[in-house]
């Protein structure tokens, strides 16, 4: 079992920046990816970012490259979303979630465990 807990949104003006946090515990990570997933309103789960454990290797959205960047910590067993540049678009809960496997997945039905969402709100 895994489990994730985010902690960072906020509310914040256009072109700020916020930087949210997923705590992972419950077992030792091998071949494991931690992705970034978001959700508005009335839309389906999608996509943001992931960076798989061991390896580093990290993928990102089109909609997201270039203004966010996913990290990892290993002492904390800690991964990171830095996100700059935010716009009325990037409004959602963030989800972080953990797959089995050492490359980064954008299908959220590849995902076993989530954790419970941080509201993300971005003012124009």
């Amino acid at each position: 079992q895994v489990q994730l807990v985010e902690s960072g949104g906020g509310l914040v003006q256009a072109g700020g920046s916020l930087r949210l946090s997923c705590a992972a515990s419950g077992r030792t990570f091998s071949r494991i990816t931690l992705s970034w997933f978001r959700q508005a309103p009335g839309k389906e789960r999608e996509f943001v970012a992931g960076v798989s454990w061991n390896g580093g290797a990290t993928g990102y959205a089109d909609s997201v490259r270039g203004r966010f960047t996913v990290s990892r910590d290993y002492a904390k067993n800690t991964v990171y979303l830095q996100m700059n540049g935010l716009t009325p678009e990037d409004t959602a809960v963030y989800y972080c979630a953990a797959r089995s496997g050492a490359w980064v997945s954008g299908d959220k039905n590849d995902y076993d465990y989530w954790g419970q969402g941080t509201q993300v709100t971005v003012s124009s």
